[in-house]
Parts: C-alpha cells; structure tokens; sequence
C-alpha cells in the first residue's frame, strides 16, 4: 500500500463531500456493515480486478444489498477511497513507531522493511489501490493518519545528521513518493521481504540523503563490504540522476 503523498492533504472540501462515505457509522452494527461492505471490495478487487469491480459485486461478496450498500457509500469511488484509507491506516502507525528510533540508520531501514512487508501482505489489492490512489487523488479527503505520516517523517529527518532542517518537509514528501514507488515495484515480482528486496530500496533512501545533506550512511547490509558499498554507490547514482532529470523537467 502506497505511503499518502503529503499533496493530498490540501483537497477541496467541495471534492471531499462529493467522494466521501455517504453516512458515518455510529453504531456497532453499522460499523460492522462498513467493514464488512470494504472487506467485499477487497476480495473482489484481489479476485477479479478493476474489471469487475462494480457496486453490485461488491454488495454480493459482502452479502448486503444495494441498497444497504448505498447508504453509505454514495459512489464506487467512495468505497474505494474508504478501503484505501483502511488499509493505510496500520502502515502509517507502524511506520511512525519506526521514526520513533534514535539510531537513523536503522530507524530507516525499518521504515523500508514496513513498508514491503504491507505491499506484500496482499500484493494484488495494494497494487489497485496504487492505481486507484493516483486516479482518485484529486478526490480524497485528507486524512489525519497521512497527517501524522508526513510530520513524524519530517521530525525525524529534522535531527537528520547533515540535512538542513528547513528542507525537512520537502524531504520527506520525497521520501515518501520514493519508497513507495520502490515497493510498489518491487511487489509487482516480490513474495516475501528479504536482504535482496530490501537492500536496495534503503540504498535508494539513503543515496537520496546523500544527495540533500552532503553526509555519506551506509545501508544496513550487515558488513561493509565492497558489494555493499557498491549497491550503496549505484543507488546514491540512480537518484542524483533521477533527481536531475525530474528537475530538468520543472
């Protein structure tokens, strides 16, 4: 599941309402329709894909009607807006908890290896919901949990050793695209989190801060070896290139 870019917390509030679940549960028993209605989309979305995603499926999986479906979720969008924020939800507290370390080396490869281990938890539905993430982007409500994703990120990159505080959010909204296009690449051929998987994506990260604060952190490859610090280099390359190339384009 992707990590929320920090851009989507400023929507309009007239888009928010139009997108938006139609009734809130309040109740126990309605709060367990919601589950059970986001659920339903889940398994139609990992069985049968963008293709069969309809609101009339989606009611039959979960064994409610149409019309109970309605009640609150105005539109198929809406349902998936609702699931992607479910299902973002755990990844963010995990991630932030990650953050809360004092070792940054190892703070970010946890970060890293947080974010792999949702993308692989249900590879096929965290991959639509990329998808459907970037269409619906202009739609979705900003959250309080993309919030605390974006500020706990930037906390701890202000303490980063060499980079300038002022750029800490910027960094971060970076981070978070970075990462989450990595894993999300990697889940496309990816079944399980290894070294293999994971140590690139941190060399990503940690050449990307290379880039910004002028500091040199080896990734957490386990020894320094001539391999490690190669994979290091190759990926401190990859960014400065990439970084380029995008603002050449700016």
């Amino acid at each position: 599941m992707s990590m929320l870019s920090h851009e989507q917390l400023a929507i309009e509030e007239g888009k928010r309402a139009q997108a938006g679940a139609r009734k809130t549960p309040s109740q126990p028993r309605s709060a367990h329709t919601v589950g059970t209605i986001l659920e339903g989309a889940a398994h139609i979305l990992e069985l049968h894909g963008l293709e069969g995603y309809t609101t009339n499926a989606i009611a039959a999986r979960a064994g409610v009607s149409i019309g109970s479906l309605y009640q609150y979720f105005p539109t198929k969008d809406a349902v998936t807006i609702a699931l992607i924020e479910r299902e973002s939800l755990d990844l963010v507290r995990e991630a932030t908890e990650a953050l809360q370390g004092q070792d940054h080396r190892r703070a970010l490869r946890q970060l890293v290896e947080t974010a792999i281990r949702y993308q692989l938890r249900r590879p096929q539905l965290a991959r639509l919901l990329d998808t459907e993430q970037g269409r619906l982007a202009s739609l979705m409500p900003g959250t309080a949990h993309a919030a605390a994703m974006h500020a706990a990120l930037t906390g701890f990159l202000a303490t980063y050793p060499g980079l300038d505080p002022a750029r800490a959010g910027r960094s971060a909204s970076d981070l978070m695209a970075l990462i989450s296009a990595l894993t999300d690449a990697a889940g496309r051929v990816e079944t399980e989190i290894s070294p293999s998987l994971a140590d690139p994506i941190e060399g990503a990260v940690l050449g990307y801060l290379n880039a910004v604060s002028g500091t040199v952190a080896q990734p957490c490859f386990g020894d320094n070896s001539a391999v490690s610090e190669l994979r290091s280099h190759t990926a401190c390359v990859r960014v400065r290139t990439e970084l380029s190339t995008n603002q050449g384009h700016t």
